[in-house]
């Protein structure tokens, strides 16, 4: 079975992903990890983030894997070293999303993603898996949830990180994101026509996990 979850940046997704994964013994591959070792790479041979052509060219001679640790973690790859840490940098989110909407990377980390999604039973999160990606998919969620509590999960997150940074500056770099995957021309975030759309905003995680759960066992 593959499950995909939607939704923008901050809704919960990939830990639920995670937690519906580990309660399944299925897969679970985070597409958006893809997107950041890519800018990653893009940021360290010095490449303009503007540079659809350079970057598209990148993304074909790169190799980017996601494993799956037995405690649940995580492994992202990127040409056979581990960047699980090094992707999660402000840097890195600041410009993955203008990575992400180029048509070219998108083709290819489509390709990746199908592969990877062949392996068995999976559970994928991103914004364009029920819509692109896995469009047959047999369950969709799309998460959504206000962009206060967005911003504020994310700047926990970051802050769990160790990294140092300001609400304002997580909130205004969340609505950039919003605005460039909802209105990128190839793939755009939407709600696939039949996800189960679920507000996170006033949900625990477990809770979300429980209405996803009784979905898929429905």
């Amino acid at each position: 079975m593959i499950i995909a979850i939607d939704g923008p940046a901050g809704a919960g997704k990939s830990t639920v992903a995670k937690l519906i994964a580990r309660r399944l013994g299925y897969l679970y591959l985070d597409t958006g990890a893809m997107y950041r070792a890519l800018t990653l790479k893009v940021l360290e041979k010095g490449i303009a983030i503007n540079d659809a052509k350079a970057i598209a060219a990148l993304a074909l001679d790169s190799s980017i894997d996601l494993i799956n640790k037995p405690d649940g973690t995580l492994t992202v790859t990127l040409d056979g070293v581990d960047v699980s840490l090094a992707i999660r940098k402000p840097n890195i989110t600041k410009s993955v999303s203008d990575v992400a909407k180029i048509k070219d990377v998108r083709e290819v980390m489509l390709k990746l993603q199908r592969k990877l999604g062949g392996r068995g039973n999976v559970v994928l999160d991103g914004r364009d898996i029920g819509t692109v990606v896995f469009p047959k998919a047999e369950k969709k969620f799309y998460l959504d949830a206000d962009l206060r509590e967005r911003t504020n999960r994310r700047h926990k997150e970051l802050n769990g990180l160790g990294q140092e940074i300001t609400l304002n500056a997580v909130e205004l770099d969340l609505s950039n994101r919003d605005k460039i995957d909802t209105n990128r021309e190839f793939a755009p975030l939407k709600k696939a026509e039949d996800a189960v759309y679920i507000d996170t905003t006033f949900l625990s995680i477990e809770g979300v996990v429980e209405k996803l759960l009784v979905f898929i066992n429905g």
